[in-house]
């Protein structure tokens, strides 16, 4: 099993996030950089004049390099997890996201993502284009039909050689320092940014930090608990525990709860390319003092086996009943991801699994 990064996509038996790091973007560098010619670029109208003028070119850095976006993109490629969403809140259809089966609806969209279009009346033959992700990652020949301007993936696991591919195409926004993970405020901000909506940021923040704020108030008792959120890869695994930068993590601690000590402590223990720590099955007793436990299983079988193991089983709250185990998969992956969309469609699915867990205490 490897462990669950938004995007969940089935791997072994464990929902994965990445975006299968090993290999690159299937494309030939000349097939990209033709492509690339009639992709991106001001539109004029039957004068000759620049469209979107009003636009201020920006140019943002990360890890893999800069984008240089110098038009207002109106043909929006979204890669990894996260992005589709801000801009959709910023009124903003991509014409192509990165396909998530894991956690999708009869639409093959997620959830959130299809009322979302629905609400804004969008018509179907308007959806977003899904692009799918082998072993070998993302095609570039897929995302040159769509004719990107700019194509966004700071959240993602996309590797310097799909960069370039990429990035031959259209304008590419990736990850500010490390491979999936980037603060929840940040990648609202880098959407808008890219979309020369910046001005907005605040205003979807803001929204999304008073939802928190009013399950704080209602839930007071959420403030007298910490929680650890942890992951499995079998019973001859590793375990693993995220961090608290994190989305899934920031979603809990927004909410009103705190993060264990245990949790802080194992921040020199991160695994790359995963905002997580690992740890043997058999020192699962350094997570007794937490109080609740929040995590995920591949399966009900995966659930039993992990709990009939007399370590992880007797974790004092997962031996009490103090446990949010999701079993949705669109709300498994919706609870992990901080967004505009996300956040509300979340909340009223998650917030009553937390209270009920706190009766076991």
């Amino acid at each position: 099993m490897t462990i669950i990064h938004p995007p969940l996509t089935s791997r072994a038996s464990f929902p994965t996030r990445a975006l299968r790091t090993a290999g690159s973007v299937l494309a030939a560098s000349t097939l990209v950089i033709g492509l690339a010619a009639c992709g991106s670029g001001d539109d004029d109208d039957s004068n000759g004049t620049s469209v979107n003028t009003d636009f201020e070119p920006v140019t943002i850095s990360h890890a893999l390099g800069e984008a240089e976006i110098t038009v207002k993109p109106e043909r929006v490629v979204t890669l990894g997890q996260g992005s589709a969403e801000t801009a959709l809140a910023l009124g903003i259809v991509p014409v192509g996201t990165e396909e998530y089966e894991w956690g999708a609806d009869e639409s093959g969209q997620l959830p959130w993502i299809h009322e979302e279009l629905e609400n804004e009346g969008v018509a179907e033959d308007d959806y977003p284009e899904l692009i799918s992700a082998g072993d070998n990652g993302v095609s570039a020949e897929e995302i040159a039909k769509l004719d990107p301007d700019v194509i966004l993936a700071p959240w993602s696991g996309i590797t310097a050689e799909q960069y370039d591919s990429l990035s031959a195409l259209a304008p590419t926004v990736a990850y500010p320092e490390k491979p999936w993970t980037i603060d929840w405020k940040d990648q609202i901000t880098t959407v808008a940014t890219a979309l020369g909506e910046k001005d907005r940021a605040e205003e979807l923040i803001g929204g999304i930090e008073d939802q928190f704020a009013t399950v704080r108030e209602q839930n007071p008792e959420f403030a007298d608990h910490d929680f650890a959120f942890i992951y499995n890869q079998g019973t001859t695994g590793d375990m693993g525990v995220f961090l608290p930068t994190e989305q899934r993590v920031a979603m809990v601690e927004n909410l009103g709860l705190t993060v264990a000590p245990v949790v802080e402590d194992m921040k020199g223990q991160e695994k790359e390319g995963t905002d997580s720590a690992t740890f043997s099955i058999e020192t699962a007793d350094r997570l007794n003092d937490v109080d609740l436990i929040f995590t995920f299983y591949s399966d009900e079988a995966n659930r039993a086996e992990m709990e009939a193991l007399p370590t992880y089983g007797a974790v004092s709250a997962i031996r009490k009943g103090a446990v949010v185990a999701p079993t949705e998969n669109s709300l498994v992956t919706g609870s992990s991801i901080v967004n505009p969309l996300t956040v509300p469609w979340a909340i009223d699915r998650y917030v009553p699994m937390i209270k009920d867990a706190i009766t076991h205490l």
